[in-house]
């Protein structure tokens, strides 16, 4: 049972990060980046270490967080706007928005009373599929893009935010309003959605004597004697047949560490104006990513080693994320969660945090893990999936994934290779079990084979027209 204090509608803060990887953090053992207000947030609440994102590219993971289920059951498999992608296999179609059939959590949280804001980056369709059509009360930022149109220094030129003066950097931007915000008086509790547009790309500092600190760390650190990229293999992707991708094995990108820390820096500044606000002590905090850090092309600026591989992979590096919980009166401060979750858990566990009447028709794919801020060590589900029915910009190929356990299944739609790892063992997922344990492998495929079935998910076709280039 919740404690006494929570009996009271908690405040929500949902901070959303874009391209965030696992290892992006100091409390998650980057030794480079430096996050000490992130670090402090973990300190002062929950850490899971087995997070993920519901997929390895933006816009599914956006809407799995918006509606409680699974890419493949809203059909939203690839980040929107992307054409069709060839390969040995044609991408599979995937609906391009959030219908306005789906009840949102914030049109939920609405509807329970709270006043809802969305801040920052949406990429979930183009008008009338904005949040203002979603539940939120207000939209600062939100529209079509998946990244700043005209990169992160003003004039931005982003539907639903107005330029600020020249030069200003949108990272402090959106944290101003979001801050604003927090200072409006009521007795309804608030629900804000911060969907930072950092880190994605373009990789822009906010100035350059940030970077240059960085450049000094990595030289103190000796990172720039060690080998900092590889090159590997084609792409398999039709749209950069002739490029190979570029693997990072350090972080050391001055640029990206300088982001990083501004990111870290602002966030600081939301939580010191929300202890000033007074409503800290009442304020349910999420901080998570859409997908793993971008690792193998578009400039590679950082590593997720050990996991493998990053954004667009259907490896740990693709969707394993950082996720920090604190509540206060619930969480134990300090403490460490390892057990599985996924974004479609957040829908439920808010209603759940606040009271309200649980919707299971529409987060259907969602588990409340309000058990485990409670203090419980697992949850009562056996899987979760993942269904990524196409070839990524950085370099992944069509699959889906099954984890059951500490066990990882992951089944390649080009050849039907699976890949089975123990994960608590293999965190770095380079031991195939497959081979070696055909009958566990086995039990995953056709739980995954059912999975996909039940949810209709949608496969690649074969490229009648594939000509190898590798």
């Amino acid at each position: 049972m919740m404690n006494e204090m929570t009996h009271r509608r908690p405040n929500m803060i949902l901070i959303l990060m874009d391209d965030m990887g696992w290892m992006d953090l100091g409390c998650y053992g980057s030794s480079f980046y430096e996050t000490p207000n992130l670090d402090r947030l973990a300190a002062e609440g929950m850490t899971f270490r087995d997070a993920y994102a519901a997929c390895p590219v933006c816009s599914p993971t956006r809407a799995s967080i918006m509606s409680g289920k699974y890419p493949a059951t809203l059909g939203i498999t690839n980040y929107i706007g992307a054409l069709q992608e060839k390969g040995k296999l044609l991408g599979a179609p995937y609906v391009d928005h959030l219908p306005l059939s789906e009840k949102s959590v914030a049109a939920a949280l609405r509807d329970g009373g709270y006043r809802t804001w969305h801040v920052g980056k949406w990429h979930l369709g183009a008008s009338p599929y904005y949040p203002q059509h979603h539940g939120f009360d207000v939209n600062i930022g939100g529209n079509h893009f998946g990244q700043p149109k005209s990169g992160y220094f003003s004039p931005y030129h982003l539907e639903h935010l107005e330029d600020g003066p020249q030069g200003e950097y949108l990272t402090d931007r959106l944290t101003d309003e979001a801050i604003a915000l927090l200072s409006e008086q009521s007795d309804r509790p608030f629900f804000l959605h911060l969907a930072h547009y950092a880190v994605h790309t373009p990789i822009q500092a906010p100035s350059e004597e940030l970077v240059l600190k960085y450049e000094r760390k990595a030289e103190a650190m000796g990172l720039k004697q060690k080998q900092i990229f590889a090159e590997g293999e084609l792409f398999p992707a039709e749209h950069k047949k002739d490029q190979r991708l570029m693997r990072r094995l350090v972080q050391s990108d001055g640029r990206y560490a300088a982001m990083i820390e501004n990111l870290d820096h602002n966030i600081g500044r939301l939580l010191d104006a929300l202890d000033q606000s007074g409503q800290a002590d009442n304020t349910l905090i999420l901080f998570t990513s859409d997908n793993g850090g971008l690792s193998s092309a578009e400039g590679s600026p950082t590593c997720n080693a050990p996991l493998q591989e990053g954004k667009g992979w259907m490896y740990e590096g693709g969707v394993r994320e950082p996720l920090i919980v604190k509540w206060p009166g619930v969480t134990q401060p300090g403490r460490i969660c390892e057990a599985p979750v996924t974004s479609p858990d957040f829908y439920p566990t808010l209603l759940e945090a606040a009271g309200l009447p649980l919707l299971p028709e529409q987060h259907r794919d969602g588990v409340s893990i309000l058990p485990l801020l409670q203090g419980a060590e697992a949850l009562e589900r056996e899987s979760i999936f993942w269904h990524y029915p196409h070839y990524g910009n950085q370099g992944g190929t069509p699959g889906s994934s099954i984890r059951m356990g500490d066990y990882k299944l992951i089944e390649f739609f080009e050849d039907g290779r699976l890949e089975l790892y123990h994960l608590r063992d293999d965190i770095s997922e380079e031991h195939n079990l497959a081979q070696r344990e055909p009958q566990l492998a086995a039990k995953l495929h056709a739980a995954l084979t059912k999975w996909r079935e039940e949810t209709e998910a949608i496969l690649p076709l074969p490229n009648e027209a594939y000509m190898p280039w590798k």
